[in-house]
């Protein structure tokens, strides 16, 4: 798993993969820091140089899970919560917390809680790559809780909790490979197709 670069980095680079979401441009520049072998993008200070792997490593991934998803302008919250999808399924947790942010602070009730839910298990993941069990432990388990009977714009987040719950129980001998997907419309809809 790929643990977050210090705060600097770490934002710089997210504001990249958020903005490659909607702008080809920014896509392109996100495919070129994955690039193996690629060097150090010019915006790294000489003491955050090496991060420069992790950096590369973040930005493949971001840049394969954007590879078949249009560069088309995000509308709704749909399509917010579509994009975390892909962002969450490529294991960059804090990416999806940043893209999630603004339409929890927008939300109220049932909606609210069940995005901060979302947020804080995508959270929870993200300090479970960066060794911090007890964060993780904690966010994830508060996360799982606020998802617990909800459901948000036809998403079932109780399936995804009770997931989230299984990555708890094996939390210091986590296999990624386990990590639950978030949850999608789609699958939603192909359940009911082969009901």
């Amino acid at each position: 798993m790929i643990p977050t670069p210090p705060l600097r980095v770490r934002n710089h680079l997210a504001e990249i993969i958020l903005a490659a979401l909607e702008n080809g441009g920014a896509r392109g520049e996100l495919a070129a820091l994955g690039e193996p072998g690629a060097p150090a993008p010019g915006w790294l200070e000489h003491d955050e140089l090496v991060h420069a792997h992790l950096v590369r490593e973040r930005a493949r991934s971001a840049s394969a899970a954007l590879a078949a998803r249009s560069t088309v302008r995000i509308r709704s919250r749909a399509d917010v919560l579509d994009a975390a999808a892909a962002l969450f399924d490529a294991h960059l947790y804090f990416e999806v917390h940043e893209l999630l942010e603004p339409s929890w602070r927008e939300a109220q009730g049932n909606d609210r809680e069940a995005l901060q839910g979302l947020i804080q298990v995508a959270v929870g993941y993200q300090h479970l790559a960066n060794g911090n069990f007890a964060g993780a432990r904690a966010l994830l388990d508060e996360g799982r809780g606020r998802l617990r009977g909800r459901n948000l714009d036809g998403l079932d987040l109780d399936v995804f909790g009770q997931a989230v719950a299984h990555s708890l129980d094996q939390l210091f001998h986590f296999d990624w490979r386990a990590a639950p997907a978030f949850p999608r419309l789609v699958d939603i809809n192909l359940r009911k197709e082969t009901s």
